[in-house]
């Protein structure tokens, strides 16, 4: 029987290391070459989940209405947080157990300050 070394670095959601850690996941298991632009497509296909796990803050914003009559409840949230060191303020549908759905809009920005502004005035 043979043991393996698994490496295992959770993103924190106070940190700006979600593109570190996706790159250097996607380089242990591919190695170096072309990781960033995979890490992009990546990033590009779970964008909402990226995000979600990315926030520094949250903010209930009230119940998601589902247009399809979905049978368990859903919140939106305000999110603010970074991603590959940009700024970003998210709506984010989430269930009950704080799994994300959908996002329904994002803004990036360079600067924090916009960021928290922006998140501050979120409705």
């Amino acid at each position: 029987m043979e043991a393996y070394m698994t490496m295992f670095q959770p993103v924190s959601h106070s940190a700006d290391r979600v593109m570190e850690a996706l790159v250097a996941g996607l380089e242990l298991e591919f190695g170096t070459r072309g990781t960033e632009g995979l890490a992009q497509r990546f990033l590009a296909a779970e964008e909402c989940d990226f995000h979600w796990d990315a926030r520094d803050q949250e903010r209930w914003l009230g119940s998601y209405e589902s247009i399809d009559g979905q049978e368990f409840e859903l919140d939106r949230v305000a999110v603010l947080g970074r991603i590959d060191g940009r700024w970003f303020v998210a709506e984010i549908i989430i269930d009950g157990e704080g799994c994300a759905h959908g996002m329904v809009g994002k803004r990036t920005f360079a600067r924090p300050r916009s960021a928290r502004r922006a998140f501050a005035d979120r409705r």
